[in-house]
């Protein structure tokens, strides 16, 4: 049981990480935080996500695979991928409809960022219990 919380604390962890550098007054400075990595190199922005790398270490290292860590897997990968969708509409091609750029450039709330943590760890927790 302790190492269930010790490895859910250092889930905790990433995911503070990742909501440090992500952070931003609007969708469009979330995604110009990330493709600043993502110009230096895709892969670095990969690395950027340390928290779906940790629970893919956690499916092998713990043989669990069951319906909440491939809730994690699936919800961490449709939000990376729609990230560098949107990054590279808006970025590299230009072409992103005046619409959602008008939406992209609304405020957003301080507990967004936040909400990996309402998430990710009790399903890990769930996963691993």
């Amino acid at each position: 049981m302790d190492g269930i919380v010790y490895l859910v604390l250092i889930l905790i962890a990433l995911e503070l990480f990742e909501a440090y550098w992500q952070y931003s007054d609007t969708m469009a400075g979330l995604l110009a935080n990330g493709y600043y990595y993502y110009q230096k190199s895709i892969f670095l922005l990969f690395l950027m996500h340390p928290s779906l790398y940790f629970v893919l270490f956690l499916v092998f290292f713990t043989d669990t695979l069951n319906g909440w860590i491939v809730a994690i897997l699936l919800f961490k990968s449709i939000d990376l991928f729609l990230k560098i969708s949107l990054m590279r509409s808006l970025f590299v091609y230009g072409d992103l409809p005046q619409e959602i750029r008008d939406i992209i450039e609304e405020p957003l709330s301080p507990w967004l960022f936040t909400m990996g943590l309402g998430i990710y760890p009790p399903l890990l927790y769930y996963a691993l219990g």
